[in-house]
C-alpha cells in the first residue's frame, strides 16, 4: 500500500526534507533500537577517601576497563594528554562515525578524569561532547550517565551549555512519561533558566501534549533547536499514534492521506502510508479521485488499541 503514495519534494525543500528523512529513519528506531537500553557499565567514582593519581601515560587513545583495584599512574592519561585526546576523538568521530570505538574511548577518558579528580571546565566539555554524540546515536544509556555528571558540574559554577542540557533534560522527562521528575525539574527552573531558547521549546512541547495540541506538537518537533531534535525522535511515533487516536475520533468518515503527512511531520506521504500500514491500518484506505484517505471509522479502534500501548518505557542509566 505505501508504494502508491509517492511524492517529489520542490527543491526549495529538498535540504529541509532530507533532515526530516534522516531524523524519521531514527525515530522509528524508538525504544528498540540497539543503543537505548545500553548495558556498558559506567566508570566507577573512587572511595571518598582516596587520593587522586596523577598520571603519566602518553597514550592518546586507550581502550576502556572496569576498574577493579587502584589504577597504576603509567596507564592514566594527564590532563594536557587529555586534552589532546578529546580534539583526536572529535576529529574521528566527524570523519569515520564508528559511534562502538568513539564510546569506548571516551569512557576511558571519563575514567582517567574521575581517578584524577579532575573537575574543570574541561571536564565539562567532554560530557557535554560525549553526551551529544550519545544522543545522536540514539544512546539514552549513555547520554544519562553524561547529563548525571553534567548537573554535578554544572552546580560547581563552571563554564559549559546548562541551558541547552536543561531543554534536553526535560525533553528526556517527556519520553519517560516521569510526572514525578518533572514535577521536580518545573520546580528548580529559574526565571532566567525560562528564558534560555531551548528551554523556552522544551517546556512549550510539554504544554502541547499536556493540553493534547498535536498541531502544535508537531510544529515544534521541526522547530527543534541544538540536539532536542534527536530527543524528540525517540518519541514523536508515540505521539503520531496519540494524534492518530484523536484524529479518527474526530474526521468522519475518512481523512486525506495528505492531511496526515503535513499535520503528523511526515516527509512524504510514502512515509505517513507506511507509518499507518506498519501499525495494522493497511485494510483502511481508500481511493478516490481527489486522492487517497484513510477510513478514520476503521482505523479508530486500531490507532486507540496502540496509543494504550505505545507509552510503556525501559531505559536504562536513568537520570
Amino acid at each position: 500500500k505505501a508504494d502508491q503514495f509517492r511524492a517529489t519534494a520542490p527543491p526549495s525543500k529538498l535540504s529541509d526534507l532530507e533532515k526530516r528523512r534522516q531524523r524519521f529513519a531514527l525515530g522509528n528506531q524508538g525504544p528498540n533500537s540497539p543503543y537505548v537500553s545500553s548495558s556498558r557499565d559506567d566508570s566507577p567514582m573512587p572511595d571518598a577517601n582516596d587520593g587522586p593519581c596523577v598520571g603519566t601515560s602518553q597514550q592518546l587513545e586507550k581502550n576502556y576497563f572496569r576498574l577493579t583495584a587502584p589504577p597504576k599512574p603509567e596507564t592514566v592519561r594527564p590532563l594536557h594528554i587529555l586534552k589532546q585526546t578529546l580534539d583526536l576523538l572529535i576529529r574521528k568521530w566527524k570523519d569515520e562515525h564508528n559511534y562502538g570505538y568513539i564510546c569506548d574511548q571516551f569512557k576511558s577518558l571519563r575514567q582517567d578524569l574521575t581517578v584524577q579528580h579532575i573537575k574543570n571546565d574541561f571536564t565539562v566539555r567532554v560530557y557535554e561532547a560525549h553526551a551529544r554524540i550519545a544522543l545522536e546515536r540514539g544512546d539514552l544509556g549513555e547520554y544519562n550517565q553524561c547529563q548525571t555528571q553534567l548537573r554535578t558540574l554544572y552546580k560547581m559554577k563552571l563554564r559549559g551549555s546548562p541551558g541547552e542540557f536543561l531543554a534536553y533534560r526535560i525533553l528526556y522527562t517527556i519520553y519517560t512519561c516521569n510526572r514525578q521528575t518533572m514535577n521536580d525539574v518545573l520546580a528548580d527552573l529559574t526565571s532566567a533558566d525560562k528564558q534560555y531558547p531551548a528551554v523556552k521549546h522544551a517546556l512549550a512541547v510539554r504544554a502541547s501534549l499536556a493540553t493534547g495540541n498535536y498541531h502544535k506538537f508537531f510544529r515544534l518537533f521541526n522547530e527543534s533547536p541544538n540536539m532536542g531534535a534527536y530527543l524528540m525522535d525517540m518519541f514523536v511515533n508515540r505521539e503520531r499514534v496519540a494524534a492518530l487516536a484523536a484524529i479518527c475520533r474526530a474526521y468522519r468518515p475518512a481523512v486525506k492521506i495528505s492531511f496526515l503527512t503535513e499535520e503528523l511531520a511526515f516527509v512524504t506521504d510514502e512515509q505517513c502510508a507506511q507509518f499507518l500500514c506498519e501499525h495494522g491500518a493497511q485494510h483502511c484506505f481508500e481511493e478516490k479521485p481527489d486522492g487517497h484517505l484513510l477510513s478514520c471509522q476503521k482505523a479508530s479502534p486500531i490507532f486507540e488499541t496502540a496509543k494504550n500501548g505505545a507509552y510503556r518505557v525501559d531505559i536504562k542509566g536513568q537520570i
